[in-house]
């Protein structure tokens, strides 16, 4: 065979390789240029590369094959625990571990170490964070007005005997001018519009009556007839949107009018988020109260079996002696489990009592018989007190200058009991003597024993009562009612009544106008506790959407209760008649 192999490429003029160790003959043969540069010899050895089984190559471990592999040696001197090895072991430990983080240890770590948001009131606006720090929010709309001076962020307590120093939680300066208050337009105020017809006001509170103007809150009351009525005025609140728990609220006003006219109703106060100002169903059951015991207090008129006797002979002499005309605590202790009820509940079972209770900053008025003006300072209460006297000893009222404050001798009336007493103003902060501006507020701290409040009058304190002169009356068997615990929110308001005493018609101007320049709540930097919802006293599941069992709480199914009409259409005036709810039924009474 090799021989005609040889015989055909000598006789075709072929060279054939005389390399005697490779059995592939190389044929050079005259090919063209391309077909030449493109050919490769079937010998690998002619292409150039080194094919010696002792060459030593940097990926010949790859092609290594183990043999008589064990924990300790592997072939040729190999080594399990090369860095390479290591390097690749820990990625791939580090990538799992990681893995594993991921998809199973995040959701867990998230879950138990979360904390649930707050808006504390400022409805995703406002509300401090775990270090007491304030948000700056773009357009000045914290909860602190960027305009307040550093010098006010804190101030020391009022009342003597009380150390803590105050930390300012909330201001509004009122320096842009105008601002309007319809409803939407501001994150913390909102005006009303509607009639007053609780106090007989003259005037339609309509939105349009207030603004802000060379840095003030302005309140017009003016001869504007508005839905019938010859009078427009203007009623602002922060209802629902900032309320504060304690502490000391604030403001700097000029007041309407001049200072021996009579028939103006200026006011700055506070109450309850369960209630809301001039919306009448939202109050029925609810102001005055602040109670907190299951007991014939929470029955309508005060009375059950037409008992206690002195709650039907030792009250209103111009209601034929009946204490109580109010229709029972709607949302009582007495309150039966599965009934509505906004909570929370007491370690006994026993549902927390909740009400609408009413601070007074001030309500202006001129005294009739000297012609001069006076601030009235009060909070209300219910249930009341046989007579309505309360314990007005000297460790319970205290007047800090009986030259300016004197006890107030109107103590209460068959809808409300009241502690009150009346101070002189400065005749220059009125709009038409003097144009200047004074400063009022209250201090207070919420609960039974140790609660108080002390009223603040032209930058001085004026008086303080303390909670022991609401302890439990054995007269009309009524417990003891606490300095409000309420979340409490800001009322501004400018009306006319007659209610509020004698109008002088002849003699007032309009229009007048009430002006704030600014307002203030400050609490103890121990003791911060603001917003509408806190945890202990909520109140927005209630007011929004409460629900409730039609059967009962463990088996029946749940249906939603919108309360939230009764707080926003001011043509409901009760409760009952007007909303057709009923009143959560009450152990007391026999009806769970």
């Amino acid at each position: 065979m090799s021989g005609m192999w040889a015989r055909r490429y000598r006789e075709s003029n072929s060279t054939i390789s005389s390399n005697a160790e490779t059995p592939y003959p190389t044929l050079l043969s005259k090919q063209s240029g391309i077909s030449a540069s493109y050919s490769l010899s079937p010998d690998p050895r002619q292409w150039g590369s080194d094919l010696s089984v002792n060459l030593v190559e940097p990926d010949d471990d790859l092609h290594n094959p183990i043999r008589g592999f064990s924990s300790v040696s592997v072939e040729r001197g190999g080594n399990f625990c090369s860095a390479r090895g290591v390097a690749n072991f820990g990625c791939l430990f580090i990538l799992g571990v990681g893995l594993i983080t991921l998809f199973a240890g995040y959701p867990m770590i998230s879950h138990f170490t979360k904390t649930q948001p707050t808006t504390q009131g400022g409805f995703n606006l406002g509300g401090i964070n775990a270090t007491g720090q304030i948000p700056s929010l773009p357009g000045n709309w914290g909860l602190i007005d960027l305009e307040t001076p550093s010098i006010a962020y804190k101030m020391p307590a009022w009342t003597p005997g009380i150390s803590s120093e105050l930390q300012l939680v909330f201001s509004d300066e009122f320096n842009t001018d105008g601002r309007t208050f319809y409803p939407g337009d501001d994150p913390y105020w909102e005006a009303v519009d509607l009639h007053y017809w609780q106090t007989n006001n003259l005037e339609w509170y309509d939105p349009s009556a207030i603004t802000t103007q060379n840095g003030s809150l302005v309140i017009t009351l003016s001869a504007t007839p508005n839905h019938d009525l010859n009078y427009m005025g203007g009623m602002v609140t922060t209802w629902n949107k900032f309320c504060f728990t304690g502490g000391y609220i604030e403001t700097r006003v000029q007041l309407p009018g001049a200072n021996n006219v009579v028939g103006l109703w200026p006011a700055v106060w506070t109450m309850g988020n369960l209630g809301r100002a001039g919306y009448g169903a939202s109050l029925e059951g609810m102001w005055p109260y602040t109670y907190d015991t299951c007991d014939v207090g929470t029955a309508p008129n005060q009375t059950f079996n037409g008992l206690p006797a002195a709650a039907v002979t030792e009250g209103d002499p111009y209601n034929n002696n009946h204490l109580s005309f109010l229709p029972g605590q709607r949302l009582s202790r007495c309150t039966c489990k599965g009934e509505s009820h906004p909570g929370p509940v007491h370690t006994d079972g026993s549902y927390v009592g909740r009400a609408a209770p009413e601070i007074d900053v001030f309500e202006a008025l001129v005294n009739a018989d000297d012609l001069a003006g006076q601030v009235s300072q009060s909070s209300q209460w219910a249930p009341f007190n046989a007579n309505y006297f309360w314990k007005n000893t000297s460790n319970n009222l205290v007047i800090y200058d009986n030259t300016a404050t004197q006890f107030n001798t109107y103590i209460g009336g068959a809808t409300q009991m009241t502690t009150s007493a009346l101070t002189w103003t400065d005749p220059n902060s009125y709009e038409l003597n003097g144009q200047g501006f004074s400063i009022y507020g209250f201090e207070y701290k919420t609960g039974f024993d140790t609660g108080y409040i002390t009223w603040i009058s032209d930058n001085k304190a004026a008086w303080t009562f303390r909670a022991p002169g609401m302890d439990a009356d054995p007269t009309v068997e009524v417990s003891a009612r606490p300095v409000p615990q309420e979340p409490m929110y800001i009322i501004i308001n400018l009306g006319i009544s007659e209610n509020f005493g004698k109008v002088d018609f002849e003699h007032l101007t309009f229009p007048t106008h009430m002006k704030v320049d600014y307002i203030r709540v400050y609490q103890p930097s121990d003791a911060i506790n603001y917003g509408c919802n806190p945890p202990d006293f909520p109140t927005q599941d209630y007011i929004n959407t409460y629900v409730l069992s039609i059967f009962s709480v463990s088996t029946a199914p749940l249906i939603g209760l919108r309360y939230i009409e009764a707080y926003t259409n001011p043509n409901l005036t009760t409760w009952v008649d007007d909303y057709k709810q009923p009143f959560p039924k009450n152990s007391f009474l026999g009806q769970c």
